[in-house]
């Protein structure tokens, strides 16, 4: 598999992506590159016919609860603890700029 991507070819893509590498950066490129190219090589040397393609490993099911309108506070009753309330909202201090 050793060769397969050349200090040439990472130049060149690295050009054509317009991206500064170094030497060192083409090495490394290279290095990491032709792992990865290994890897696939591992991978298709798998015996894999009788395998059935799938998408998810896992049956998926749907962890949400159901949308059900139930009562909730009292505007008033939580209004009531905050420690500033305009207009029937939460105050709050700015964060950005000066306040204006």
């Amino acid at each position: 598999m050793a060769g397969r991507i050349t200090d040439d070819d990472v130049a060149h893509v690295a050009r054509l992506a317009r991206l500064g590498l170094d030497p060192d950066d083409v090495q490394r490129a290279v290095a990491e590159l032709g792992a990865v190219l290994e890897h696939f090589a591992d991978i298709d040397a798998l015996e894999l016919d009788a395998v059935e393609p799938m998408a998810q490993p896992y049956p998926l099911v749907n962890v949400l609860r159901e949308d059900v309108v139930t009562a909730s506070l009292d505007r008033d009753e939580v209004l009531a603890q905050a420690p500033e309330a305009v207009d029937d909202r939460f105050a709050v201090p700015p964060i950005l700029g000066d306040g204006a």
